[in-house]
Order: structure tokens, then C-alpha cells, then sequence
């Protein structure tokens, strides 16, 4: 019996990177996972590799049209949700001085109103033990250079969660932040602007040297902690924020 047996999970972003580790670790513990993804290509292949207890919803988070489309979905086919993983977003290398009101509006608009109104319209279908998880970053709580507008969407997400957590108490939902660093995943490369192998081992190298563990993360090893946040195993944490970060924000 796997540690998530029986539950149904949403999770969003799950196309590539942390989100896809996430969902093959949740099925791999026995859930039925809805996945999101911004393009059909990359959605379709995710599914299709995750197999028969995955299914894809194609959708923007910054939509909350898109939104609904997921929620009915859920819906109509299982009428609950244990578990939401809110992992859609993302970010970009801005200098302050570049930084533009497209920029803002963009990073605010994914980052925190697709957080918000992922996990309100995901309320009603919550079960009582439910897991609410808010992907953080490390980029809120510590200096990463010319990421000052994406480390401010990350620390509204934690105080988003700090707030969340207690409302939903009554309920008995817990609401968790998890905050990875440095990862190895296509999004992390995007930003970064390390678009061909080269680059992208240079960047590797550049962050490795500033990383307490001397390396950047895996998905999976983020994918372990949302397993953990997710599952009974973490029944008296709430409020909380999880680092996977190989020490970066610590020490």
C-alpha cells in the first residue's frame, strides 16, 4: 500500500520539471492525478508517460476560466480532491532597472493570482484531511540576483500559505509551502537564458559552487517532499515551509 493510496490529486504545471516528478511520485504512491499544462504537445506526452491514472487538463492558472475547466473536470469524474499541488509558475532573470510593467503584471498574474485562485475554487471539492502544497522558492526568504520580482511573488505565495493554513483549520485541511532551490529542469535553464548544453553545464557549475551540498536538485528530490506533505505522514504539519534547497537558504 503506497502512502497516498486511494487519494486524488490535482497537480498543476505537471507538463515537465518538479510538477511531472511530482505527479509520477504521486501515482507511484497510489493517487489518480490531474494534471495541468499551459501546451497540448508537452501535456499530452507528460500524460501519456505517467499512464492509465493520469489524466490531462489543458489550462493557464493566470485563467481562472482555465480554472474552472480543471475543477469541473475533477467534478465530474471523482467529485473530490485530496491532495492539490500548486505548481504552476514561474520567473525570469530581470535586473531592477529593466524590470517593466508587463514583467509585473506577468510574474504577479501566474505566480500569485493562478496560486490564489487554484486553491480557492479547489475548496469545494477539498476532503476534511486534505493537503494543500504552494511551490515556493528559496527566492523569497534570500538574495538571488536580478530575481527580485520573482522572489516577491514567492514570498506573497508563503504568506498566502501562513494565512491559508489557519483559516482552513476548521476544516481540517493542512496548507504547506515547499520551497525548492536550484533544480535541474527546463524552466531553470529558461530562465537562466542557458538555452544549449554548454551554457547549461556552465550554469550548473556557476550554481553548484554556491550550493552547501555542491550540486543542484533534482526533481525527484522535490517530488520527495511533496510526497511527504501530501501523505498522513505529515498529519500535524501545517503552516509550514518545507526547504529542498541543499542547504542554500539555512546556511
Amino acid at each position: 500500500m503506497g502512502l497516498l493510496s486511494d487519494k486524488i490529486a490535482l497537480v498543476t504545471g505537471g507538463s515537465a520539471g518538479i510538477g511531472l516528478a511530482t505527479a509520477r511520485r504521486f501515482i507511484e504512491e497510489g493517487a489518480f492525478v490531474y494534471v495541468t499544462g499551459r501546451r497540448r504537445v508537452e501535456l499530452d506526452a507528460a500524460v501519456e508517460s505517467l499512464g492509465a491514472r493520469a489524466v490531462g487538463v489543458q489550462g493557464d492558472v493566470a485563467d481562472p476560466h482555465a480554472v474552472d475547466q480543471v475543477i469541473s473536470a475533477i467534478m465530474h469524474r471523482h467529485g473530490r480532491l485530496d491532495t492539490v499541488f500548486v505548481n504552476a509558475g514561474g520567473g525570469s532573470v530581470i535586473p531592477l532597472e529593466k524590470i517593466s510593467q508587463e514583467d509585473y503584471e506577468r510574474h504577479f498574474s501566474v505566480n500569485v493570482a493562478g496560486t490564489l485562485f487554484t486553491v480557492q475554487k479547489s475548496l469545494p471539492l477539498m476532503t476534511a484531511g486534505g493537503s494543500i502544497i504552494l511551490v515556493g522558492s528559496i527566492s523569497a526568504s534570500r538574495n538571488v540576483p536580478q530575481m527580485s520580482l520573482y522572489g516577491a511573488t514567492k514570498a506573497a505565495v508563503r504568506s498566502l500559505g501562513r494565512s491559508w493554513a489557519y483559516e482552513l483549520t476548521g476544516r481540517n485541511i493542512r496548507v504547506n509551502v515547499l520551497s525548492p532551490g536550484p533544480v535541474d529542469t527546463p524552466a531553470t535553464y529558461v530562465s537562466a537564458g542557458a538555452l544549449d548544453e554548454a551554457s547549461q553545464q556552465q550554469h550548473r557549475d556557476q550554481v553548484s559552487s554556491i550550493v552547501p551540498l555542491a550540486r543542484i536538485g533534482r526533481p525527484e528530490e522535490v517530488a520527495a517532499g511533496a510526497v511527504f506533505l501530501a501523505s498522513d505522514q505529515s498529519s500535524f504539519t501545517t503552516g509550514a515551509e518545507l526547504f529542498v534547497d541543499g542547504g542554500m537558504g539555512q546556511m
